[in-house]
């Protein structure tokens, strides 16, 4: 297994009522920042090595937050995807981050969309990596992982918290098989997935955010499937920032039909289609999506 860079910073913010949000920053400690929301499961230093040296190398400061009930953030149920939104801010005013691009993976993709949503005069751009599209309501789409996850939520929003310790219990024990555990995942997964988890440096950034992270507290992906399967909080149309969608069209967790469907109802959105990739395609493409984003960025400064 190579090693992989440490957070230049890492630690959690006070976001009210007890409740703490857990960070991990790369880059740039004063470059453009960048939000980057890992996926469902994850934690805050699921962000490619490539990523984490681009940024150095060109003046981004990128910064990933553990959801409540991972890592170093305490546990807690939203009402909605949208009402992340005002952690995320007290977490960017504590970190001195006045305007800041988004990217979210999988099942941060919601979450990133309700940030731009709430906040259009902060979030410069938004890019979805594999995003989980609305299950109900007038947005929403059918088929793929989400299907399952909206037939088990009811049983998920009244025992996701003690199924959470549980699963925590079992993954403190079972670390020494996590590297063994993944590649069995990419044995299983589909080609493009497969491929990107060969890479040594794909497989220690997803054992690092496991060890240091995803390990430590396992009610986050059972809180997202709960709120993911309920009304948002916002409608998708409503979102104004410019968005950019990376998508496999092999993808076999959120299907292809699903980011073809969100980027049609966004009003500002670009689709970029990963042809023969899976799921955990745009982790592999980390350098194209933060410089398209910068790009929007340095366009609107012109």
């Amino acid at each position: 297994m190579i090693d992989i860079d440490r957070p230049k910073i890492e630690g959690s913010v006070a976001v009210g009522d007890g409740r703490r949000i857990g960070f991990a920053e790369f880059g740039s400690a004063t470059g453009r920042a960048v939000f980057w929301l890992h996926g469902t499961p994850g934690a805050r230093r699921q962000i490619p090595t490539e990523a984490r040296h681009f940024a150095a190398d060109h003046a981004i400061r990128i910064i990933g937050l553990d959801r409540p009930g991972v890592g170093s953030s305490t546990p807690y149920a939203y009402a909605d995807v949208a009402a992340f939104a005002d952690d995320l801010i007290t977490v960017a005013d504590a970190l001195g981050i006045d305007a800041f691009a988004i990217i979210g993976l999988s099942g941060g993709g919601p979450y990133a969309l309700g940030v731009a949503h709430s906040h259009p005069d902060r979030v410069v751009a938004a890019g979805i990596l594999g995003g989980v599209a609305p299950t109900v309501g007038p947005d929403a789409i059918a088929g793929g992982a989400m299907r399952l996850a909206a037939f088990s939520a009811p049983v998920l929003n009244i025992a996701g918290a003690p199924i959470g310790k549980a699963l925590s219990s079992v993954l403190r024990v079972a670390r020494p098989v996590a590297d063994p555990a993944i590649s069995i995942y990419g044995r299983l997964s589909p080609q493009g997935d497969r491929e990107l988890l060969a890479r040594p440096e794909v497989k220690a950034m997803f054992l690092d955010d496991l060890l240091h992270g995803g390990g430590r507290r396992m009610e986050a992906p059972l809180a997202d499937i709960v709120v993911f399967a309920r009304d948002w909080g916002f409608r998708v149309p409503e979102v104004t920032t410019p968005v950019r969608w990376w998508h496999g069209d092999r993808d076999h967790i959120i299907p292809f039909a699903h980011g073809e469907h969100m980027v049609d109802m966004l009003p500002d959105a670009k689709l970029f289609t990963m042809h023969g990739e899976s799921h955990l395609g745009g982790l592999g493409m980390a350098v194209d999506i933060l410089t398209e984003l910068m790009t929007i960025w340095e366009q609107q400064d012109a």
